[in-house]
């Protein structure tokens, strides 16, 4: 693959049939995320998207505990003003809806982490600037030294980065982290040097604990099995074939560490089951459970 990373009138008169839109051209072509969706400008046609399919339909039950841990260290953190506030009637309810949001305000910092992390390897794939709002975050240094350790280390070579993909067949779609080629990994795996590999970036917990999960390896499986993807200059081109291992580059501030994943055909069959399941959740759950019944008054009876 030669190319690397996609980047990303006024109203009728009466009685006037309404033109029709220009065909789009270029990076116009591409599908765009929306509200879960892909919509492909081109054919019309609207495609799943893979990691709404994975927020709906996989389960996540280590989230909970990790949730009520996050709740209890913030309780203990800031003891003193929660029991100040809870003998204020009007501080109470305030207290309450911050020590409940713990947790949405950790994801919303980790994935602004995340994304800072993306835009970091997106540029060094790319070869542009690094976005001002990264370069001037003090936290982000130390995160690009160690991609940049990955690279050198690894002998990693990129293809392709931020590169949306679909299948039109199972209708779902998303974007890739990047494409790649390593021979020092393809050695340990004893694979033919030239292999090409998909991979993600994670920076979510700590280089010796859980900071990557099998979720990954659906993503992923899902990623390899596209049929299309979409080039920068906004052509479609089929999606060249990689191997069933992908690598997850976990990219923390004390170090990184690349983990292989499965993401076999097998794996994509777990994910059409868990499509499945988002399906149900989306579409068929919201009409299971009926209202209750009550038993017919005396009049009704009569009747």
């Amino acid at each position: 693959m030669t190319e690397t990373v996609l980047a990303a009138a006024s109203a009728p008169a009466a009685g006037r049939r309404k033109a029709a839109a220009p065909a789009p051209t270029g990076p116009d072509r591409i599908p765009q995320p929306s509200q879960g969706w892909y919509r492909d400008p081109v054919t019309g046609a609207k495609l799943r998207r893979v990691t709404t399919i994975l927020g709906q339909g996989f389960p996540k039950p280590e989230l909970v505990f990790w949730s009520a841990n996050l709740t209890a260290s913030d309780a203990f953190a800031n003891l003193p003003e929660l029991v100040r506030s809870s003998r204020r009637p009007e501080d109470r309810e305030a207290a309450y809806d911050w020590l409940r949001k713990g947790h949405i305000r950790k994801k919303e910092e980790r994935g602004d982490v995340g994304q800072a992390a993306h835009d970091l390897v997106e540029a060094h794939v790319l070869g542009t600037p690094v976005p001002e709002s990264v370069l001037n975050d003090p936290e982000m240094g130390v995160y690009l030294e160690h991609f940049l350790h990955f690279v050198t280390d690894w002998e990693i070579v990129f293809e392709a980065s931020e590169m949306t993909v679909g299948n039109f067949t199972d209708g779902w779609a998303g974007k890739l982290d990047y494409l790649f080629r390593s021979r020092r990994i393809a050695a340990l795996l004893g694979l033919p040097l030239d292999t090409l590999f998909i991979g993600d970036t994670k920076t979510g917990g700590e280089l010796d604990e859980k900071g990557v999960y099998p979720e990954a390896g659906l993503q992923m499986a899902a990623y390899r099995r596209a049929e299309v993807c979409w080039l920068r200059d906004g052509s479609q081109i089929p999606m060249p074939a990689v191997h069933s291992t992908g690598i997850v580059l976990h990219l923390r501030p004390e170090g990184y560490r690349p983990h292989p994943l499965l993401c076999g055909d097998d794996v994509y069959e777990a994910f059409l089951h868990v499509r499945h399941v988002a399906e149900f959740k989306r579409v068929l759950s919201k009409n299971i459970v009926g209202a209750a019944l009550a038993l017919p008054t005396s009049e009704e009876r009569a009747v």
